[in-house]
């Protein structure tokens, strides 16, 4: 099966949720047997419970995680920005090959955002997305052009979040 049209997607906002969102269409569509791609930037370090549920659902669904380990060194990009340019290109690939229906771009908002990639970057990543290919894209601060040139935009807002009961990222449920 394959798709006849695709289409772009993006989830933004403050709030959990919005890489959750994607595995979650990722799993509907390996349920029908479509090929999906989650493209995770700045995510380097750690193996999440989606690394091990992608093993179980292999070949189907597939999950590259790049980004150095730990967070962006927000005083100085360099060493995160050739990171994240190596990414894009790979991603770029990836996409353009024709062989995933659904190809998620996890967190590449967020690497705009921090100056990582610009935005034109991005808008050139999209107009190349193959005509059968659901295009996603997450992180929060998405720029308003990539907004502007999706199909579906999503905003998760935080209303409540147990973080700020110092509640820690827990096994299997964020991480």
């Amino acid at each position: 099966m394959s798709l006849k049209q695709g289409h772009v997607q993006v989830y933004t906002g403050d709030g959990k949720g919005k890489t959750t969102a994607a595995l979650g269409l990722a799993l509907r569509a390996v349920g029908r047997g479509l090929k999906v791609c989650m493209f995770q930037f700045i995510k380097g370090g750690g193996r999440y419970g989606e690394h091990l549920a992608a093993e179980k659902l292999a070949p189907l669904l597939t999950i590259i995680q790049t980004g150095r380990p730990g967070w962006v060194n927000t005083k100085d990009i360099t060493e995160d920005r050739r990171v994240a340019q190596e990414a894009l290109v790979r991603a770029d690939q990836l996409m353009t090959s024709g062989e995933f229906d659904l190809f998620i771009c996890d967190e590449i908002n967020g690497a705009v955002a921090f100056g990582l990639i610009d935005v034109k970057q991005v808008l050139e990543f999209i107009s190349r997305r193959p005509e059968t290919t659901e295009l996603v894209l997450t992180g929060r601060n998405a720029h308003e052009r990539v907004i502007e040139a999706a199909d579906l935009v999503t905003e998760m807002r935080e209303i409540k979040h147990y973080y700020a009961a110092g509640v820690p990222a827990r096994t299997g449920i964020e991480m």
